[in-house]
């Protein structure tokens, strides 16, 4: 199937975006408006531009998700889309990853004010006693599902001892219910997780099907990790994983399919914000404009605050995020492609082995616009259009924190 696309919806005008420019250590009326998980410089409680990037999400989320998608297609409020066109166009040319100078080209640390990652929200405490390798700290990792959460749990497996690592895909609460449940961490108190994980000595634990619990998982002896995807391509890879490769699925239609999967939409959000039962219902509406307001300032606030925030499409530029976050040392599960249960449908693709960062991402997946009719392809964009904004905001988190010296970015790749 192929689509024709549809022509684009009504723009929003935004507030100014700042353009990215070369590093400036401000100081406001005698403060150092700076910070940084792993950089020199205290963060400071006011200043950095988190409050104006927060401001452009929430004006995007009381829009009509046509609006959204067009008003983030062309005005690329976080400068991310112009970002990875650029970066894929280089990495195809050059047929290789680029260096961290060569990403700088494309995207400069920007200046102080500009930066979403300022005031830094991350508890550096928390990385620093998890590298330290103290008792009863671990990984926090939020999987959300086709986003790449699988090279994360190979890379845990490639850093800590086995004896640290639960035996199921890095999720400890298949041991602890019996070999029923896996990813469940919401449905488990802070006590019972802190508990269990330390008597076994586990030190990752996965949530994969339920939501990041804002109100107490902060409080956990953890560091805080979670990857992103396009949300359609997301999506897509989980039909073709699930349903096509007839892994406990066997809808072949995907508008059958999306229909009675309506729980993935808007998942991200929901993943973040950990909204009430029915927030469903909100996605849509100008009556419902609140609510949603609500949702997304408590998802980008929740995400401001995990330590290490990554893009499938990126992966290999997030080494080192991982080293000088983690500890870890062994970062080759970042460009190594890994599926769960891969022996069910093995694909001879020729992407195994990740050579050209997002170029090979792009390669290995379904492109949404040709699978997809032009009807299909609307309303699944529209019925993710808050997790597009959201993912928006986490690739600007991740561009940041990989070019900013001050975050501890701007190092060799």
């Amino acid at each position: 199937m192929s689509s024709s696309g549809s022509g684009p919806g009504p723009v929003m005008s935004l507030p100014d975006v700042p353009s990215p420019g070369g590093l400036i250590q401000q100081q406001q009326q005698g403060q150092v408006i700076s910070g940084g998980l792993r950089g020199g410089v205290t963060s400071s409680l006011t200043g950095g531009g988190y409050k104006h990037f927060l401001d452009i999400a929430l004006d995007l989320t009381s829009l009509e998700p046509a609006e959204v998608l067009a008003t983030l297609e062309q005005n690329d409020p976080f400068q991310t889309n112009h970002f990875d066109t650029l970066l894929l166009q280089q990495e195809t040319s050059l047929k290789r990853t680029l260096t961290i100078e060569e990403i700088k080209d494309i995207f400069p640390c920007p200046r102080l004010d500009e930066r979403i990652t300022l005031p830094d929200a991350r508890v550096e405490q928390k990385a620093k006693d998890f590298r330290d390798g103290k008792h009863g700290t671990f990984l926090f990792f939020q999987h959300l599902r086709k986003a790449g959460g699988t090279n994360f749990c190979s890379l845990a497996e490639k850093n800590l001892p086995k004896e640290a690592q639960p035996h199921y895909y890095c999720m400890p609460d298949m041991g602890w219910s019996g070999n029923k449940d896996a990813g469940y961490l919401h449905s488990w108190s802070n006590e019972e997780i802190i508990t269990r994980m330390a008597k076994q000595g586990f030190r990752i634990a996965g949530n994969e099907w339920e939501n990041f619990d804002v109100s107490r998982h902060f409080d956990l002896p953890a560091v805080f990790a979670t990857s992103f995807r396009k949300p359609l391509d997301r999506a897509l890879s989980q039909f073709r994983f699930e349903c096509i490769e007839d892994r406990g699925c066997h809808i072949k239609d995907v508008h059958k399919w999306w229909e009675q999967r309506k729980d993935l939409w808007n998942v991200y959000t929901k993943t973040f914000a950990d909204p009430p039962v029915g927030a469903r219902n909100h996605f849509k509406g100008s009556e419902h404009s609140k609510q949603r307001r609500e949702m997304m300032a408590t998802a980008i606030d929740t995400l401001s605050k995990f330590h290490i925030v990554l893009s499938m499409e990126w992966l290999a530029y997030a080494a080192p995020q991982v080293k000088s976050i983690l500890g870890f040392n062994d970062v080759s599960a970042l460009t190594t492609r890994v599926r769960p249960h891969i022996s069910q449908a093995i694909r001879e693709d020729g992407q195994e082995h990740n050579s050209l960062g997002s170029a090979s991402i792009k390669k290995a997946s379904w492109d949404p616009k040709e699978y997809l009719d032009a009807a299909q392809y609307k309303k699944m964009s529209e019925d993710l259009a808050l997790d597009e904004i959201l993912t928006e905001v986490a690739r600007r988190m991740f561009l940041e924190r990989l070019v900013c010296e001050d975050l501890g970015g701007g190092v060799p790749i």
